[in-house]
Parts: structure tokens; sequence; C-alpha cells
């Protein structure tokens, strides 16, 4: 069935000769959409044809009512059709109801559905995915596409359902009663359709330009709310505000232009309408006057044209509706069509003992030509702390990224307990470790929530015991609501060093046999770094751990130190070694005396990094 939807869409496409392919869309729109609520598309196109029904029978009905008063002048006749109004109108009022919950109840679980894919997409693609793209634009994407699929299926089942069948039953009632008018009030349709076509292209643009300008409205409001001390600390609301300004702008210059383009064959639908409605008066008021025709066919007539004038008018409009909804649906499409990288879909489990790290000959680039390691090569002891060093940019944190399984290596093997990552699936390597970074990311809601994140489905004594452990819990005890205090976006609430130790307990709750810390305590003050440390220290106990620190206190300690400049390990050994060598570690450890001006202790030395 879906090949042949998909070769009835290529069909369709070639013979339009749409660059755009909006047959195609459409018919894959059908079928993994609406074929999959079929049933309940059934009973709202059922609700509409009993509307349709009732409102065709209504223009009937008031000819009838006409014949009664004017020509068989009973009043019993009268009352019948009253009675009958009362019927016909209370059903319509039902399969209204009916066919707008129903609908609602499929949209609904389309866009749940829509945005579940699209979220299960996205999180599936690897780091490099969204390097190049601001987060925002993701967010649009998920919001706008999720619901235009359930907008252009309930566009296109109303235009089939109520619009079409209502037409077809007031052209019944019409040709019943009039067929002479009936021809003459048909004639109307192709002018109207004919000019309606050219406007198509035209109104697909402008949706596309009213998209891209709320993308960069939504970067520049969340811009604004995450760099706020920097916008108030640069004096930049002048800048913010007219680059929000400018986008406001174009959007509405491109929806003054929509709204002009779409809009553009109302006056000749208007004045063709006119036409028609004066022939029919003409025409039917001549064969009720001069020739003795009744003049409940022709009320009849009339009501029926006047009625069928607006479903006539959406139906010709459809295209061009369908063209602003489609924007939507192929930016969806284009969210559901992203491949899943090939390493999220390996399946083999790492089995970790000892915890064992190896790096042999790695070689990785972000970009092409432009190498960041250049055959790495060392080995991480179980139950050992394996420090580097290095100058900024030399390629520290991406030996973290690689072994994350953020990005892969170009050449070269990563091994843990003898295991090749990239043969293991991603979801078994990344639960081998715990990682602190600098920058700590806390998530929207409480303290507790945010350490329990470190292992889904702990206690809260073990959430306390983590915090504990962390040193964190004392100062979460002096909030009014404890462990319930909500962090803010990204832990605003919180100071830089309680932003650690809480990280830290959920590094601490994930009880991982490796640990990763990426220059934990860069930021901190003396106090706060005091603090850290201790939690650090809990935390590294029996594990594997791997370090790059700005401070030298915690890697001075370890049990091997690796200087990595310029993507290659220049000196490896431990501290005492490398200061014997008197070469890169001991120059850096030179460098920081000269700034004490004093003899500083060996633990306090700092490795820009």
């Amino acid at each position: 069935m879906h090949s042949i939807f998909r070769y009835l869409a290529t069909w369709l496409d070639r013979r339009g000769g749409d660059p755009a392919g909006t047959w195609n869309i459409i018919i894959r729109l059908l079928s993994e959409f609406g074929r999959g609520h079929a049933k309940s598309y059934a009973i709202a196109f059922c609700f509409m044809g009993m509307g349709a029904a009732c409102t065709a029978a209504t223009a009937y009905l008031i000819g009838s009512a006409v014949n009664q008063v004017y020509v068989s002048k009973s009043f019993y006749g009268v009352a019948a059709v009253s009675l009958a109004a009362i019927v016909i109108f209370a059903v319509k009022g039902i399969s209204t109801y009916g066919q707008a919950v129903t609908l609602a109840r499929i949209s609904n679980r389309i866009i749940a559905g829509n945005q579940k894919q699209s979220f299960d997409r996205l999180v599936n693609q690897t780091l490099s995915f969204f390097t190049d793209k601001h987060s925002s634009e993701f967010v649009a994407r998920v919001n706008y596409g999720a619901s235009a699929a359930s907008g252009v299926l309930n566009m296109l089942i109303t235009a089939l359902g109520r619009d079409l069948l209502t037409l077809l039953g007031l052209i019944v009632v019409m040709v019943y009663q009039q067929p002479l008018l009936s021809i003459v009030g048909l004639l109307i349709m192709p002018p109207a359709v004919l000019t309606l076509r050219k406007l198509i292209k035209r109104v697909r643009n402008i949706t596309m330009t009213q998209f891209g300008g709320t993308v960069m409205i939504l970067q520049a409001l969340q811009e604004t709310a995450q760099g706020f001390k920097i916008i108030k600390a640069f004096n930049l609301e002048d800048v913010m505000r007219q680059r929000v300004y400018h986008h406001v702008d174009a959007i509405e210059e491109a929806s003054n232009k929509l709204a002009r383009v779409s809009n553009r064959s109302t006056p000749l639908m208007e004045t063709l309408g006119g036409m028609a409605i004066a022939s029919v008066l003409l025409i039917g008021g001549y064969s009720v006057l001069v020739l003795d025709a009744t003049p409940g066919g022709f009320i009849s007539f009339i009501t029926a044209f006047i009625l069928a004038y607006e479903p006539a008018k959406r139906i010709a409009r459809l295209n061009i509706e369908l063209q602003s909804g489609l924007v939507g649906v192929r930016i969806l499409f284009e969210l559901l069509d992203l491949p899943t990288p090939p390493g999220e879909t390996r399946t083999a489990l790492l089995a970790v003992g000892d915890g064992k790290v190896q790096f042999e000959n790695v070689e990785f680039a972000y970009r092409p030509g432009d190498p960041v390691l250049k055959n790495v090569s060392f080995e991480a002891k179980p139950h050992a702390v394996t420090a580097f060093v290095g100058v900024s940019g030399g390629g520290k944190s991406t030996i973290f990224n690689l072994l994350l399984g953020l990005y892969r290596p170009q050449a070269g093997r990563i091994l843990i307990d003898g295991q090749d990552v990239a043969e293991v699936s991603p979801d078994s390597l990344r639960r081998a470790f715990a990682y602190v970074g600098q920058d700590v990311f806390l998530f929207h809601g409480t303290v507790k929530e945010n350490i329990a994140l470190g292992r889904i489905g702990a206690t809260d004594d073990e959430i306390v015991a983590a915090a504990k452990a962390a040193y964190a819990h004392d100062f979460i005890m002096t909030f009014p609501d404890g462990y319930d205090t909500k962090v803010g976006e990204q832990g605003t609430q919180l100071s830089g060093g309680q932003r650690q130790r809480i990280a830290i307990a959920r590094a601490l709750m994930r009880d991982a046999p490796i640990i990763l810390l990426d220059e934990p305590t860069a930021a901190l003050d003396s106090e706060a770094e005091s603090f850290v440390e201790a939690a650090m220290a809990e935390l590294i106990k029996g594990r594997t751990t791997l370090v790059i620190a700005h401070r030298l206190y915690t890697i001075a300690h370890a049990d091997r130190i690796h200087v990595v400049e310029r993507g290659e390990i220049v000196e490896a050994g431990s501290h005492e070694e490398l200061l014997r060598r008197g070469q890169r570690y001991a120059t850096f450890y030179q460098l920081r005396l000269a700034d004490h001006g004093t003899a500083a202790p060996a633990g306090d030395m700092v490795a820009a990094g």
C-alpha cells in the first residue's frame, strides 16, 4: 500500500510539473498519518455528510414553507415544515459537534505523535549536528511542523466532507428546483479557479519568509533570556532591540504581503458571484411573474445558491490554503527524515570490569584538513587518576568528547577493558562514565530532581547521601524549601560552587566506574574550590579517573600526567618526574611561580586550559 502511494505521488508530481512536490507531500501525509486514523476520519466524514444533508434540506425546506404559505395556504403544512426545521437544525448541531470533537481528537493525537517523533530524531543525532545551528531553530521546527500535519489533513477532510458534500447537496436542490438557473450559476467557477492557481507559488514563498523570521525572533528572545547579564553589563539593550525589531518588521511585511496575495482573487470572485445572483434573480423573477412558476422553487433555489457560495469559494481557495500549511509539513518531514547516525544503532553492550581506558593512535578533526588530535596514544589505569594539562585548544576536551561517544575518531581505536567503543552501543558506553564539566548544566526543576537524574528511580535517602558525600547537604538545608528548592534556568539561583557540588552529587548518584572531570574548579574562588575538591575526592575513590584541570591541585597528585599540545601528547609522567625533566610541564610550573611572585606549592600550579 505504501509503495502504491509513493508511485502515485511520483506520477502526479511529474504530470503536474511541480518542482516542490506538492502532490508527493500530500500523498505521503495521507499515507503516514491519515491512514492510521482512517476510522476516526470516516466517523468525522459521516458527521460532515449529515451536516451537508441538513444544509441542503434547509434550502429545500424554505421553498416548501413559501409554497405552503402562498400557494397551498395551509397552516398545518407550515407547522409540519416548522417541526421539520427543528429536527434538521438539531441534527445539524449534533453533527457539527461530532465532527469538531472527532477532528480535534485526531489532531491532538497526531500533534503529540509528531512532537515525540521529532524529539526522538533530534536526541538521536550526534553533537556535530547541533554545532552549526541555533537551538531556537529546533524549537520552532518542532512546534511549527508538529501541528502542520494535522492542520493540512483537517483542511483536506473538511474540504471533502463539509464543503464538497454541502456543495453537492445544494447543487442537487438547485438542479431539482431550477435546472436552467443552475447552469447559469455554475458558469462562475472556472474563472475564479484559474485566477487562484497563479497565486500558489507566491503564497508558499511568503510563508517560508514568515517562518524564517519567526525563527530569528525566537533566537533573539532566547539569547536575551540566557545572556541577560551580559546584555546589561555591556549596554546591549538597543542592539538586541534593533535585532528583534528588524525581524518583527520583516514578519509584519511578509504577513501583509500574504494577506494581499491570498485575497487578491476576492474582488473577482465577489463580482462574479454578484453577476450570477443578478442573473438568476432576473431569470427566476421572470419565470415566476410571467411564466407562473411556483415561488417556492425559486426561493429554494436562491437559498441553495447563496448557501453554496461560501463552500464553493472555500474549495476554490483550497490550494492556496494548502500551500501555506504544506510549508509546515515539509519542515516536519525534514526532521522526521533525519537519518539515525550509524553508531546510534549498535546493540552490543560494553562490559566494564576494572575500567581500563586506552587510546591507540587516535586521530580526529572537526573539520577536514584541520586535525585536533594527531596519533594520540595513552593508557588510563584502573582505579588511578590520569590527568591532562596544556594550553587552550590543544585537544584535551576533545579526548573526553570521544570517550563519551559524542564524536567518532577518523583513525585509531579507543578501548575500555579491551573492548573497542566503536563496536558497542552508545547507551552502554555512556553508562560507564560520570561526567562533571566546568560549565555545569542544571535542568529546570528542583535540587532533588537534578541530583536524581544521575540515577533514575533513586530514593530520597540515596539522594541525601549523595549530597552529603558531595558536601552539598549543608547549603541545601539552608534553603527555605531544602531539596525542593527550584534551581532556576540552568541553575541561575545557585552560586558556581553550589552548582558544581550539585553536579558532583549527580555524578555520585550515577555510580559509574569511570570519572571524567573537565576543569571542574576553573571558575571557582578558593573557598568554593576547597569544598568542590573535597567532593571530588569522594567521587573518585576506587574509580578510574581522567581529569583536566585549570588549577593543578588535583592532578599534581595524579598517578600520571599527560601534557597535550597541538593535538599531541608531548610529555607524560608523574608530577615529580615531569618537574625533574625540566620540559613543558616544568615550564608551566615556573610560570605559575612567577605569577605569584613567591614559591607556591606544586598543587596550586596553573595550566591554562
